[in-house]
C-alpha cells in the first residue's frame, strides 16, 4: 500500500501545483532564514556596539566585529540543521493544494472540499515548526549518547512527526480533524513506516527539499486506501 501510494505521487511529480508548491515552499524559507540571520547580526551589533575596557589591554572597540563575524558562521551551520524542519512547516502551508491536485486526478468522483483558510493554515504552520524544531534540539542529546543509532533516531522521530502531521492534514479535508485522529492512531504502524521512509532521504541535500510535497501527495493516497479498508 505504502509503495503504491508512492510510485503514484512520482508519476504526477511534474504537476504544475506541485512544483507551485515547491517552489513557494523554498522561496519563503530562504526568505525566513536570511531575514533571522539579519535580525539575529543587527541584535548582536547592538549588544557589543559600545567599547570595552579590559584589565592590562586597556579600551577594546573590535569586539562587535568578532561577535558579528561568529554569528554568521553560528547561523550558517544552524539554517543547515533548520532549513529542512523550516521548508517542512512553511511549505505544509500549501499542501491542502497538493492533496486537491492528487485528488482532482485519482479520485475525481469526489465532491470537492473547502480550501484551508490561511490563517488556520498559518497557525497549523507555527504549531507544527515548534514541535518539529523542539524534537529535534532535544534529539540531539540522544544523538551524542549513542552516536551510532543517531541515524535510526532520526529517521524514527522525523518519520513519526512528519507522517502523522501529513495524515491528519489530508484525512481532515475529508473526514474532520476528530475523525482524523482517530483514523491515525488506528493505523499508527502503516503511517509511522510510512513517515520512516519519507524521513530517510531528509539528509540528503536538494532531496530533502522536495521531501514534503512527495509525503503530502503520498498520504493523500494512503489515507483514501485506508478509508476505503474502514
Amino acid at each position: 500500500m505504502i509503495f503504491d501510494a508512492f510510485f503514484k505521487t512520482l508519476n504526477q511529480i511534474t504537476d504544475p501545483r506541485f512544483l507551485r508548491v515547491f517552489f513557494l515552499g523554498i522561496g519563503l524559507t530562504l526568505a525566513l532564514l536570511i531575514g533571522a540571520t539579519v535580525g539575529f547580526l543587527a541584535l548582536v551589533q547592538w549588544l557589543t556596539s559600545a567599547s570595552v575596557t579590559l584589565p592590562l589591554i586597556g579600551e577594546v572597540t573590535w569586539l562587535d566585529d568578532l561577535f558579528s563575524a561568529g554569528s554568521v558562521v553560528l547561523m550558517m551551520i544552524l539554517s543547515i540543521f533548520l532549513m529542512v524542519p523550516v521548508a517542512s512547516a512553511i511549505t505544509s502551508m500549501f499542501l491542502d493544494e497538493v492533496a486537491q491536485a492528487v485528488e482532482d486526478k485519482h479520485f475525481p468522483h469526489l465532491p470537492q472540499v473547502a480550501p484551508v483558510p490561511l490563517w488556520s493554515a498559518i497557525k497549523d504552520t507555527v504549531n507544527f515548526l515548534g514541535v518539529l524544531i523542539g524534537a529535534n534540539i532535544l534529539a540531539l542529546i540522544l544523538y551524542a549518547l549513542f552516536p551510532p543509532a543517531a541515524p535510526f533516531i532520526f529517521w524514527a522521530l522525523n518519520g513519526y512527526l512528519l507522517g502523522r502531521e501529513y495524515f491528519t492534514l489530508a484525512a481532515s479535508r475529508r473526514i474532520g480533524p476528530v475523525e482524523a485522529r482517530k483514523l491515525c492512531r488506528k493505523h499508527t504502524g502503516t503511517i509511522w513506516m510510512a513517515g520512516i521512509l519519507m524521513a530517510m532521504p531528509l539528509s540528503i541535500p536538494l532531496l530533502n527539499l522536495v521531501i514534503p510535497i512527495l509525503g503530502a501527495a503520498t498520504y493523500t493516497h494512503l489515507f483514501h486506501a485506508l478509508w476505503r479498508q474502514g
